[in-house]
């Protein structure tokens, strides 16, 4: 039986995700998924439009057989950051096989990519460019002079540098991804998640590309902007914070009175340095309070939190928590542990925002099985 990986933030889960799920299970018809999920701020800053838990459930649903935490420290950082701690977890469970959506579908100019990019010192250059005002992806980009500039396939060029850093005994595979991620007009029956929440936000009807479109979260952003006002004016440590670098704290707390909505206070303070990503991770740190010391801290997964399984996955999991380095955990009732408290204080910044619900969930303290 063949161990498969997947990583993934669903938001929202939608047809293209039951593709790549079906697309796996037809290359190994053998096999056991495990999915490692992002959960209530993702990579790139954003909230969540659906909670854990309905992300947890259509994931089983759909023929995923485990579904484990990214924990949101580590969720909400840096594609690098989000690598190294997905993997970890993977690797961790015995994973053979890591497959991802790629533009390209080309795995081997993928790999290639990946060994030029760990074996050549290209630092001295991405610094050059960071002084000229560019921000770090773009000054990573001219400096490698790499022709990788699609979101799924620079994620997954991340995901094989980590591989190959650590010497995981994983393999890397492409599926063909199907849409365009930049793409916010296309109706055809699989579009991205990004084209999704385009046309949520207009208002338009999304019911044919999603399973239930019904299981959406409403956030109140204006309740968000309005926490992080009020943080933004109290707090006179804001430069303690992740992601609060080279005095944008300066500028935030010059300008916060100025602005209205979270909008107004993205284009304030949005320079060729911070990017719109980098400034909504910005946000959702300090909101958090996540600190740089503990970033450092936190190197690695201390516990690997199950969220939901099947009958396959209850096997599997009963089969290997004695085989693994890190805790295999199922409630964090007894964890005492940094990454726990972070997330504690992620999911109650999520409740107070969102219409659902998720206190419950995030505190009996049992998977999801399906």
């Amino acid at each position: 039986m063949q161990i498969i990986g997947i990583i993934a933030e669903y938001n929202p889960f939608h047809n293209g995700h039951i593709y790549h799920i079906n697309k796996i299970k037809e290359l190994y018809p053998d096999s056991l998924i495990i999915l490692v999920l992002n959960g209530y701020f993702l990579e790139r800053g954003e909230i969540s439009i659906e909670s854990l838990e309905t992300k947890t459930k259509l994931a089983l649903k759909y023929g995923v057989d485990i579904v484990v935490e990214l924990p949101f420290i580590f969720g909400s950082n840096s594609a690098d950051i989000f690598s190294e701690a997905a993997l970890e977890i993977l690797n961790e469970l015995k994973v053979d096989k890591l497959i991802f959506g790629s533009e390209s579908n080309d795995i081997e100019l993928l790999k290639k990519e990946a060994l030029i990019q760990i074996n050549e010192n290209y630092s001295l250059d991405v610094k050059k460019y960071l002084k000229e005002g560019l921000n770090y992806p773009t000054a990573l980009n001219k400096a490698l002079n790499t022709k990788i500039n699609t979101p799924n396939d620079i994620l997954g060029l991340t995901y094989i540098k980590t591989i190959l850093k650590h010497n995981y005994n994983i393999e890397p595979i492409t599926i063909k991804r199907t849409n365009d991620y930049h793409d916010k007009t296309s109706k055809d029956k699989i579009i991205s998640a990004s084209n999704i929440r385009e046309k949520l936000k207009n208002k338009e009807d999304i019911s044919s590309y999603m399973p239930d479109s019904n299981l959406i979260n409403e956030i109140d952003y204006n309740l968000f902007f309005k926490l992080l006002k009020y943080k933004i004016l109290t707090d006179s440590n804001l430069e303690d914070y992740l992601t609060v670098d080279e005095g944008i704290e300066k500028r935030l707390k010059k300008v916060i009175n100025e602005c209205n909505n979270l909008d107004d206070l993205i284009n304030k303070v949005k320079t060729k340095r911070y990017t719109y990503n980098r400034i909504n991770r910005m946000f959702i740190h300090i909101l958090v309070g996540v600190t740089k010391k503990d970033k450092y801290n936190i190197i690695k997964n201390d516990y690997i939190r199950i969220l939901g399984f099947n009958t396959n996955g209850r096997k599997y999991i009963n089969n290997i928590k004695t085989k693994t380095n890190i805790e295999i955990v199922s409630s964090l009732k007894n964890i005492n542990s940094i990454i726990k408290y972070y997330n504690i204080k992620a999911y109650n910044i999520y409740n107070l925002i969102s219409k659902e619900n998720i206190y419950e969930f995030e505190t009996k303290n049992k998977p999801i099985i399906y």
